[in-house]
């Protein structure tokens, strides 16, 4: 009996992230084709509209936002957006946590993690990711004798930012995603 147990865990661990991801996908389409498909029935002629016209306008609409972020103005209405959002107490949480995760994505910025690093503590190592070559410590200033790095916490449970001498890290040839991947799985995908 424990044995089917065990085969059925190992059978749902497999098909769980493939099923999540697909369900993901189709519940983004959907909502897409239901947000956007009321104001194409009302601009769009009698009898026009089709089932996907929704859907293909939320590209549209994805590929025209990003093109505009670009431009100065835009920028500068998002940025005053922002800071109104930023000033109400239980939203600017969320949002501000949003658009940090966001911005670890995105990269090509200065929230990007840079490179992979080991953290030494005694004879433990920990995986980390340096987010400041010379850090700046929030109130405190800039000290070039220090370095950020973030080390998260397996599971996505949360991290720490810790801001070390360069002589307590370690460089690793590890790449940002095999690491966080490592990190994030408690170590589990190398078995």
């Amino acid at each position: 009996m424990k044995t089917i147990g065990r085969i059925l865990l190992k059978g749902l661990l497999t098909i769980l992230p493939i099923v999540l991801t697909l369900y993901f996908i189709y519940w983004l389409g959907v909502s897409a084709e239901n947000l956007l498909s009321g104001p194409l029935k009302w601009v769009l002629p009698q009898g026009s509209y089709r089932p996907g016209m929704g859907l293909v306008a939320g590209f549209i609409v994805l590929i025209v936002v990003g093109l505009l972020v670009n431009a100065y103005v835009v920028r500068r209405v998002l940025a005053f957006g922002e800071s109104l959002v930023l000033r109400i107490p239980v939203v600017k949480t969320v949002y501000a946590a949003l658009r940090d995760l966001t911005g670890l994505m995105r990269g090509g910025g200065s929230n990007e993690l840079e490179r992979v690093v080991l953290v030494r503590f005694g004879p433990a190592r920990l995986i980390g990711f340096v987010t400041q070559e010379d850090a700046t410590i929030p109130g405190v200033g800039s000290d070039a004798s220090l370095v950020a790095v973030y080390l998260p916490m397996s599971y996505q449970i949360g991290g720490y930012t810790l801001y070390l001498p360069r002589e307590r890290i370690e460089p690793t040839d590890l790449t940002v995603e095999a690491a966080m991947r490592i990190v994030l799985t408690g170590g589990l995908q190398n078995k």
